[in-house]
């Protein structure tokens, strides 16, 4: 077993959106807008760049390794079940969440009436106190994918310690 103390991990995501008929959903949200995201699972971009960064601080590789995009089984898979089985495997390695601070990116639709259901959610999954939590709102003042609408982005940055 691993005697580190701490465990440091890092992701982004991106989702492209379109009008698909999809509901945009973040940190376990329902979003309401026009486009939804192109992706295999529900697309909650949020809880992916979590998830992700969750197996980087304990190196073992990305999304894709355990959920891949070409597997039937989690075609609009719902996220949280994604993260579920991540802290799983977080707890198998005798770590707990010590923090998070992630951020997404995304012009419209404006996010702050829904930052502290997203702050709930995700401190349920991770098995924290909410404080422990944070999920920052920017835009990307118009510029790129993201400022014309067309993506979502979400960076998430996750401590882990020894239990």
């Amino acid at each position: 077993m691993n005697k580190v103390p701490f465990r440091i991990g890092q992701s982004r995501d991106i989702h492209r959106l379109e009008e698909n008929g999809r509901t945009l959903i973040l940190g376990g949200v329902k979003l309401p807008f026009y486009k939804g995201p192109v992706s295999h699972s529900d697309g909650d971009c949020l809880y992916h760049a979590i998830g992700e960064a969750l197996l980087g601080a304990l190196a073992k590789g990305d999304l894709g390794k355990l959920f891949p995009d070409n597997d039937a089984r989690y075609k609009d898979f719902d996220s949280s079940l994604i993260i579920k089985e991540i802290m799983k495997i977080v707890k198998e390695e005798g770590y707990e969440v010590n923090n998070i601070d992630s951020s997404i990116i995304l012009e419209k639709p404006k996010l702050a009436p829904y930052i502290e259901e997203m702050r709930n959610n995700v401190a349920s999954l991770l098995e924290c106190d909410k404080e422990c939590v944070s999920i920052k709102a920017q835009t990307n003042e118009k510029c790129g994918e993201v400022g014309k609408e067309e993506a979502v982005e979400c960076q998430a940055i996750v401590l882990l310690k020894k239990k």
